[in-house]
């Protein structure tokens, strides 16, 4: 099992899993769910070499910065990352 974590809490993510319900569950927000809204930006704090590789809707569409993923892209292949969500209404 991996670990998803933010500042207040941490769910575990079965490997190789999307973490969009882990996400949900810690109070990051989601749009479209496909790529393209960027509402579900998220600040990797730690553990990005265990997200799957970026999605072309994360290349194409919104200009990421390299500690930068979208949520509804990323699937947690292993071990523990660490997020904050960067979105802000």
């Amino acid at each position: 099992m991996a670990v998803l974590i933010t500042d207040t809490a941490q769910i575990q993510v079965k490997d190789g899993d999307s973490i969009i319900a882990a996400c949900e569950q810690l109070g990051i927000p989601f749009g479209c769910r496909d790529g393209s809204c960027g509402t579900c930006l998220i600040k990797v704090i730690d553990g990005m070499e265990n997200l799957s590789v970026r999605a072309d809707a994360e290349q194409a569409e919104i200009p990421l910065a390299q500690n930068q993923r979208l949520a509804c892209q990323c699937k947690l292949m292993k071990g523990m990352v660490k997020v904050k969500g960067e979105f802000n209404f």
